[in-house]
């Protein structure tokens, strides 16, 4: 099984050259600290930074250079500072080229629950209302099955939605699973996970071609 900055380390490679790319809270916000050497990508957080970089060593932290989930965080050269307004207009404009979002849910159509728990005190869906709405290409970093070992890999969200058909690709501490037509396709596993430990994590219906390789991490 992976560790959630080995789901961080894989995803980088998703990452293009030249790609402007959303993390959002959680185990999005590791990738910038893994994006492959020779590739240059613009990090975006809809708080109003372009160009942030890896979480700062401690002590090295600067409380008034934050993410949009109020972690410290480091700057490029070249990064830029500015309002909500803005920064949801590049988002609203599909200025995005990739944006990473944590999950509590995905639907084998693509849908999306991360923002509330009924019965739970929550702040409100924020950005991510935006991003969903407005990304065409999204990928979820999420763990497969929940503290009580339900899976959260489904043939329908059970939670409130966020979005509606929006997400591309999964990423898990067991699988990369692709959004398709007829449901998640198994692309990948985990180093030392078997296909059937897989399925038997997966609530929904899997598309299994042929065999499946193991995640490359490194």
């Amino acid at each position: 099984m992976l560790t959630k900055e080995d789901i961080a380390k894989r995803i980088a490679k998703e990452v293009k050259d030249r790609y402007y790319v959303n993390l959002g809270i959680g185990i999005p916000t590791l990738v910038a600290n893994f994006v492959p050497d020779g590739i240059d990508v613009e990090f975006q957080s809809e708080n109003g930074v372009l160009g942030m970089g890896p979480f700062p060593f401690e002590g090295e932290e600067d409380a008034d250079i934050i993410n949009a989930g109020k972690q410290t965080i480091t700057t490029l050269p070249g990064a830029s500072f500015f309002d909500s307004a803005f920064s949801f207009g590049m988002i609203r404009s599909k200025k995005v080229d990739l944006t990473i979002l944590g999950a509590m849910e995905v639907a084998e159509n693509g849908d999306i629950a991360n923002w509330k728990i009924p019965g739970k005190m929550v702040k409100g869906m924020g950005g991510a209302m935006d991003l969903v709405a407005s990304a065409e290409n999204i990928i979820v970093a999420m763990m497969h099955v929940n503290r009580a070992g339900e899976s959260k890999i489904l043939k329908r969200c059970t939670l409130p939605l966020t979005g509606v058909g929006c997400v591309k690709k999964v990423v898990t501490e067991l699988a990369v699973l692709e959004v398709t037509t007829k449901g998640f396709k198994l692309l990948e596993r985990a180093p030392g996970v078997t296909v059937e430990q897989i399925i038997a994590a997966t609530e929904a219906e899997l598309i299994i071609e042929g065999e499946i390789p193991e995640m490359v991490i490194a």
